[in-house]
């Protein structure tokens, strides 16, 4: 559960960063920006994976850029959604999703480990060495 709450929470940071750099993108009250991004987070785990998958052959052909494209097309069906979340037109959520994208693989760099699990990053002053043999 606190994996989800983290998720959220990178999710809540990332969305509030693009309706502060994006002209076109608008949250009024504090609870649409939680409810966007819950929404966009659920979207994300259920429905982005289907459309993921349809779209493989522009996906490949655009050399993923039309990843964008498909987060661009949610972050719009979210702001349908969500009243008092805005986006006002195509353009502003592909840099809006651009934007997101960003925030949230630099905000999870933080806390996602090598094995996909999120766990808080520590620092070690001393690294263990390992008693081995190599073999030739």
């Amino acid at each position: 559960m606190s994996a989800f709450i983290l998720r959220w929470f990178v999710t809540t940071i990332a969305v509030f960063v693009a309706t502060k750099l994006v002209p076109g993108i608008k949250c009024e009250p504090v609870e649409a920006l939680l409810g966007a991004s819950l929404l966009l987070g659920i979207i994300n785990a259920f429905v982005r994976p289907v459309l993921m998958l349809l779209s493989l052959p522009f996906i490949i052909v655009t050399m993923g850029l039309f990843i964008f494209v498909i987060n661009a097309l949610l972050l719009l069906f979210v702001s349908k959604i969500i009243p008092s979340f805005s986006v006002d037109g195509f353009w502003n959520a592909f840099f809006g999703a651009i934007i997101i994208s960003l925030v949230s693989w630099i905000l999870s760099s933080f806390f996602r480990t090598s094995d996909g699990r999120i766990h808080a990053i520590t620092h070690h002053p001393t690294i263990k060495q390992a008693n081995a043999r190599t073999l030739e």
